[in-house]
């Protein structure tokens, strides 16, 4: 089955995103304070508090979505409720995100956002929400017939 290591690969996937984004967003945040430069008159330790707050909040985001995959790589079984909430929207984050990775960065951030928005989506449909195959039934279970139907 592909279940199980898409589940694992996207869990590791999004760990990793939300180390690099927290990073990323960190650094951005310590590069303007050091600066202390105004942009628009925008107060620049506001702007090095905002860029901080929002790399945990986004690292904290992605962390969350890899939990849930990493939730479904352990169970083998679909996302349910919220989790498969926080899966879609994750992969509608990334479709937007590459759509602009496309403009401002290049076609290497695309290609990357488009194969996790794969992986992703991937992980959704190859769980989707047909009942598992029945195991073997044990030899020293009893199977009992069904009941009838009682007449009113």
């Amino acid at each position: 089955m592909v279940r199980r290591p898409v589940a694992w690969i996207v869990a590791l996937v999004l760990f990793a995103e939300a180390l690099g984004v927290l990073a990323v967003n960190w650094f951005l945040g310590v590069v303007v304070d050091r600066q202390d430069m105004s942009l628009a008159g925008l107060d620049p330790d506001m702007m090095s508090v905002s860029s901080k707050a929002g790399g945990v909040v986004f690292g904290l985001y992605f962390g969350l979505c890899g939990l849930v995959a990493l939730l479904v790589a352990l169970r083998d079984r679909a996302p349910a409720g919220s989790g498969r909430v926080l899966l879609i929207s994750a992969a509608v984050v990334h479709a937007l995100l590459g759509a602009f990775a496309w403009g401002l960065v290049g076609w290497t951030a695309f290609l990357f956002m488009v194969v996790v928005l794969a992986l992703i989506v991937l992980l959704l449909m190859t769980y989707d929400g047909r009942p598992e195959e029945p195991g073997p039934v044990d030899a020293g279970t009893p199977v009992s017939p069904p009941a009838a139907p009682t007449a009113p």
